[in-house]
C-alpha cells in the first residue's frame, strides 16, 4: 500500500470487534512509532500496550459512556510523555506532545495499512489510567489509541456516531487551513 492509500482510508472508526491482535502486527505498531522523527531525536514516548485482561479491564473503566464503544478494543496503547525529556524552548513551545503526535500518526497509517482501526481519543480520566497502569505522576497522558479488528455491530454506539460512521467527515476547505504567504491569504 502506499502510503497516500494509507492516509485516504483511515478513518477514527468506532464498531470494533473483540479478536485478538497478534502481537507481531503490535511490534509493528511499535516500530512505526519508533521510527518516528522527534526533537533531536530524543523519542519522548512512552507507550504501554495494554492487552492482558487485567490491563484492558482497568483501563476500560476509565472511559466515559461516550467510549463505550472502546470497550470492545483488544489492544488500547497508552501514551504518555515527561514534558523535560523533550524540547522546551523560551517561546512556551514544549515540543513533547507534537513529537507523540508524530509517533502516533504514523501508527495509526501502519495500522491502516495492516487493515486495523486506530483511534485516538481524548476522553478517559487520566488519573484512573495512570493508576491502572503505574505511570508516574512527572508524565502527562497524551493519549489513548484504540485499536482493533473493524466490525459491522454498531450496537455500542450512539445515534451521531453511527452517522459518523457512515462516510468519512466532511474536511475544510483547504482555503480555510493553509495559506500562501501570509496568515489569511488561502492556498488553492
Amino acid at each position: 500500500m502506499e502510503v497516500i492509500e494509507a492516509i485516504g482510508r483511515r478513518r477514527a472508526l468506532r464498531a470494533l470487534d473483540s479478536r485478538h491482535v497478534e502481537d507481531s502486527h503490535a511490534s509493528s505498531l511499535v516500530e512505526a512509532a519508533t521510527l518516528s522523527a522527534s526533537c533531536f531525536n530524543n523519542q519522548p514516548w512512552r507507550m504501554i500496550l495494554c492487552t492482558g485482561e487485567e490491563c484492558l479491564d482497568s483501563v476500560k473503566a476509565a472511559l466515559p459512556k461516550g467510549n463505550a464503544w472502546a470497550t470492545r478494543s483488544p489492544l488500547i496503547i497508552i501514551v504518555a510523555a515527561k514534558p523535560d525529556e523533550d524540547c522546551q524552548l523560551s517561546d512556551r513551545r514544549d515540543y513533547y506532545s507534537f513529537d507523540c503526535g508524530l509517533a502516533v500518526g504514523q501508527m495509526l497509517l501502519r495500522a491502516t495499512e495492516l487493515g486495523f482501526v486506530a483511534h485516538p481519543i481524548a476522553g478517559y480520566d487520566p488519573a484512573k489510567v495512570r493508576s491502572a497502569t503505574g505511570i508516574p505522576e512527572d508524565h502527562i497522558i497524551v493519549t489513548l489509541v484504540i485499536c482493533g479488528h473493524r466490525d459491522s455491530d454498531d450496537s455500542l454506539l450512539s445515534d451521531k456516531q453511527k452517522e459518523v460512521e457512515a462516510a468519512r467527515p466532511e474536511r475544510k476547505p483547504v482555503g480555510d487551513n493553509f495559506f500562501r504567504d501570509s496568515w489569511g491569504s488561502p492556498w488553492e
